[in-house]
């Protein structure tokens, strides 16, 4: 009775991972229906598309619609909501994905059992992108300071000869408070791009693994629940990056091909698992360690730029402090949005 018990207890569910890790991609499995799958397959792709176009578009449209033009309190909430989105999508979406797939028992003990590689990826990330904003921030005062130096040297060499010294401080005096007002806009709009382009790397990491995996499944039981599901995914996490985008102030062309690439990330993912169904294996090694590291890095991306970038900066901006029904607003928005993307964890 002992042997039997100790067989069922530590030897079978050995027995039934390593079937499921040698599992050909070919095999099929119960309940796949392969016509059947790619008909909601091609649902998933039109919704999915439609709903982030919507998603990155509407706070872009702020010079035809004015409520959602960036200097509009209603902008200010609708944002927040976009914030607590992102935020839930890194740890409550991402995240657990990462973990999951990173400490498989597909996966070899040494080293993937023996350290914590999600974590490490999320950290990494993490800092990677504060890095960025290092050095962006850097690059640009070196080559505003440089442009501040050419224009008080031209300053100085226009006021050479003037006999009127109480003229030549009062204008020297408002051409700095102008120039210092200039260099704080360009810096705080310099900021919004970088946040947007960064913002839209870990947002399309994790929307083009969700997509193959979704692609590459052929069961419709599965790929029902996720076709609203991610359409609403998509939807709120589009929101976040188009407020961004609006705020970053960029050219027409530049916002078009933005929005147009998020848009299209998670259908293309799902062509791409459609096209390697037969030969993908999610359960091998490979697919495990490459999706598992994608999405720690996207984790860490997303949660980084929610908090840091996103919440951070606006929840203690001098707008939202000095308004305090706002800054409730936003409070309550900001949970809303992750109590939102928190739910559809039950089906995507």
């Amino acid at each position: 009775m002992n042997k039997v018990f100790f067989f069922l207890v530590l030897v079978l569910p050995t027995t039934i991972h390593a079937a499921e890790c040698a599992r050909d991609a070919g095999t099929e499995e119960a309940g796949n229906d392969r016509v059947q799958a790619l008909k909601y397959k091609l649902i998933a792709i039109a919704s999915i598309l439609f709903a982030g176009a919507v998603g990155v578009s509407l706070p872009t449209l702020g010079k035809i619609f004015p409520a959602l033009s960036p200097e509009n309190d209603f902008f200010f909430v609708v944002k927040a909501f976009a914030a607590g989105v992102i935020f839930a999508t890194g740890c409550v979406h991402v995240l657990p994905d990462a973990f999951e797939l990173l400490t498989s028992p597909c996966l070899s003990e040494s080293p993937w059992g023996a350290f914590p590689f999600a974590g490490f990826g999320v950290m990494v990330a993490a800092a990677a992108t504060m890095l960025v904003d290092q050095v962006a921030g850097i690059v640009f005062k070196r080559m505003h300071f440089g442009k501040v130096k050419e224009v008080a040297a031209a300053s100085d060499g226009e006021k050479v000869g003037e006999h009127d010294g109480h003229v030549h401080v009062h204008t020297h005096a408002t051409h700095g408070h102008a120039h210092g007002a200039a260099f704080g806009d360009e810096a705080q709009l310099l900021r919004h791009r970088v946040i947007s382009q960064v913002l839209e790397i870990g947002i399309v990491v994790h929307s083009v693994i969700i997509g193959i995996s979704l692609g590459a499944s052929g069961n419709p039981n599965t790929i029902k629940p996720l076709v609203a599901a991610l359409s609403f995914h998509q939807l709120f996490e589009g929101m976040g990056l188009g407020g961004c985008i609006s705020q970053a102030k960029l050219k027409a062309t530049s916002v078009m091909i933005m929005s147009i690439f998020f848009s299209l990330t998670a259908p293309v993912g799902i062509a791409i698992g459609f096209a390697i169904s037969n030969s993908y294996n999610e359960n091998s090694p490979t697919a495990l360690i490459v999706e598992g590291l994608f999405n720690a890095a996207s984790a860490g991306i997303l949660v980084y730029m929610a908090l840091v970038d996103l919440i951070e900066v606006d929840f203690k901006s001098v707008l939202a402090l000095n308004n305090l029904k706002l800054l409730f607003a936003c409070d309550v928005t900001l949970l809303l949005g992750m109590g939102c993307m928190s739910l559809l964890a039950i089906w995507a």
